[in-house]
């Protein structure tokens, strides 16, 4: 297969409307006929027997299932769509993994904001549990699931990244430090000598 047949095929499929030969040539920087014989290179590769057909539709070209696996591929439509975290959940959700056992004072503490209906979500979503109530405060306190661990591929809950390329910054940092190094999340200070 070309280069050009290769580079046809990625565009092809990266596209989420169809492509018109002189789109096509532009991008790959050729020339019509060249684009063609790729065109049909591609549509060759993908025969009657495969799942995916190259068709000529609305003034372009694109690479879709066959019409006669509609059935299967509209039940995966059917489908609900995954599950995403947002941005804020993700960094609530960072927190309690590396601080575990954290309340919720804590977590808003550290990211600066409040994070009442974030915590709320990851515990609707199961991905963090009530570890009980801290000492200091009676605030309650949270730690991630196995239902985290199966998301994220994790064997335990030791299995996170290594933090030691992230610089801490901001008022709470030296604690959040030492709150890593206890969890052995980061390497512990040696201590002096003398």
């Amino acid at each position: 297969m070309s280069e050009l047949t290769r580079q046809v095929e990625a565009l092809l499929f990266l596209s989420p409307e169809p492509l018109s030969l002189v789109a096509l040539c532009e991008v790959t920087d050729e020339a019509p006929g060249p684009v063609q014989r790729a065109l049909a290179e591609v549509a060759g590769r993908h025969g009657p027997e495969g799942g995916l057909e190259v068709a000529e539709v609305a003034g372009g070209f694109t690479l879709r299932t066959r019409a006669d696996l509609a059935a299967v591929c509209d039940r995966l439509r059917d489908r609900p769509p995954e599950d995403r975290l947002t941005p804020a959940a993700l960094e609530t959700l960072a927190v309690v993994a590396y601080l575990e056992p954290v309340s919720r004072p804590q977590i808003s503490r550290l990211r600066g904001v409040a994070v009442d209906s974030t915590v709320a979500s990851l515990l609707d979503r199961g991905l963090i549990e009530e570890a009980g109530r801290s000492a200091e405060g009676g605030a309650m306190r949270y730690r991630t699931t196995r239902v985290f661990q199966e998301r994220f591929g994790l064997r335990h809950a030791g299995d996170l990244p290594a933090l030691e390329g992230f610089e801490l910054s901001g008022p709470e940092a030296e604690r959040v430090r030492e709150r890593l190094v206890r969890a052995g999340h980061l390497p512990g200070e040696e201590p002096d000598g003398g």
